[in-house]
């Protein structure tokens, strides 16, 4: 079997994103999800679904997963009709879900016990660099994993490093997505200075786009943020709820080594008191306007 016959574990909006652009580049796929119905846009797009894990195994060389959390990926590894059950030996499992680094390291013990070749990948960007193949990959793995998962991640990823072991991927990806959303935050007290000035809040991100006070997100994000701040949340590709998540995440990796993290401690109240109100699915900019409206 070719090695670019590639399963699609999860088909989520990242998952999907996956399966459209590894068949815009040449790859058969096939996809399954544990709700059957998540896979229509994926098939549509021309993957093959099937119905369960080992059929997806059966179909593939290379597995690649992008799931919610921890628990989602111990269920494919360990539940019912899953990676272990059906066998995986020979296989290559490329595994792109935001984790701690030591959940990476149990899942790849589990996988290469079982004879698997086994690459943390998580990655920088959403669905749109996703589709087209600009994503920035942090992979953690051995050698001969990186050598087999490098001409799949090539087709998904502008740049993807291979850091160290695993654990060291996905260590790289908290530290990216922390000052992301730290950022949200900043900018809700940097508004603020401007309260009674007359310059209207979607007028200053406009300014701070052009400033070094934007970052790549306020960029590219920047008719998004400024409807936000008009008063008008927007759906979000990366959202409150994902912002949150990995937030949670980086506090508790660091909780191991004892770093203080006194600014990530303050916004993560921040997040949770959004969350209560509803904000969780819109983008980070709906923080930053919950803050001015506090």
């Amino acid at each position: 079997m070719a090695l670019d016959t590639i399963g699609i574990i999860g088909t989520g909006r990242m998952g999907t994103a996956f399966a459209k652009r590894l068949m815009e580049v040449g790859h058969h796929v096939t996809v399954w999800n544990r709700t059957p119905d998540r896979t229509a846009k994926a098939v549509e797009a021309g993957a093959e679904g099937v119905e369960t894990l080992a059929d997806l195994v059966a179909a593939s060389d290379v597995l690649i997963s992008s799931l919610t959390d921890r628990e989602a990926v111990a269920h494919v590894v360990d539940g019912p009709g899953g990676l272990l059950e059906t066998g995986i030996r020979g296989k290559l499992w490329i595994e792109m879900s935001t984790l701690l680094p030591d959940a990476q390291a149990e899942f790849a013990a589990a996988a290469t016990g079982a004879g698997c070749d086994y690459l943390e990948c998580p990655v920088g960007g959403t669905v749109g660099p996703a589709l087209k193949g600009a994503l920035l990959g942090m992979a953690g793995g051995s050698d001969g994993a990186w050598t087999r998962a490098k001409p799949v991640l090539d087709g998904l990823c502008k740049r993807v490093d291979h850091l160290g072991a695993i654990g060291a991927g996905s260590a790289m990806k908290l530290a990216v997505n922390l000052p992301l959303a730290l950022y949200w935050a900043s900018m809700g007290e940097a508004l603020s200075l401007l309260t009674g000035s007359g310059v209207a809040p979607g007028v200053a991100a406009d300014v701070m786009s052009d400033s070094s006070a934007g970052p790549a997100v306020l960029k590219n994000r920047l008719s998004v943020v400024v409807d936000t701040l008009g008063g008008e949340d927007q759906p979000g590709t990366f959202d409150i709820n994902g912002l949150r998540k990995d937030l949670l995440l980086a506090l508790e990796w660091a909780s191991r080594s004892g770093a203080p993290m006194t600014l990530s401690k303050a916004a993560a109240e921040l997040y949770e008191a959004a969350v209560e109100h509803n904000l969780g699915g819109f983008d980070g900019s709906s923080l930053t306007r919950f803050m001015l409206e506090a």
